[in-house]
């Protein structure tokens, strides 16, 4: 039987898989077990597409069209985004973009530079 990490909220140690994705059953929280990684028991790094580990002020790339949810508006394949902050959550980058604004992304659609 293969040992999952504890849930990164509330550290139980009840946590299953459901497809790519880890579930705490205590607290809910959904996290993706392939951009996560436990270092060293507590600190996790969050990953990009290829498993380069990111960090706060990194530049990255969009890696696949992406559309702005409640708006017409595509953040393209390519597009740079400078000073990337990490965050918890499904969405864990955020960032600001040239013509769109502040929005999240998924470590999983970006590139390290």
């Amino acid at each position: 039987m293969s040992t999952l990490p504890p849930c990164p909220k509330c550290n139980s140690e009840y946590t299953y898989e459901d497809g790519t994705q880890l579930i705490c059953p205590e607290c809910s929280h959904e996290w993706s077990a392939t951009s996560y990684e436990s270092a060293d028991g507590d600190a996790l790094t969050i990953k990009d597409s290829v498993g380069n580990a990111l960090a706060d002020g990194d530049t990255v790339t969009v890696i696949k069209d992406l559309k702005v949810k409640g708006s017409s508006l595509v953040v393209k394949v390519g597009t740079k985004v400078k000073n990337i902050r990490l965050c918890d959550g499904d969405h864990d980058i955020d960032c600001k973009i040239d013509g769109i604004g502040a929005m999240k992304l998924k470590s999983e659609f970006v590139r390290k530079v």
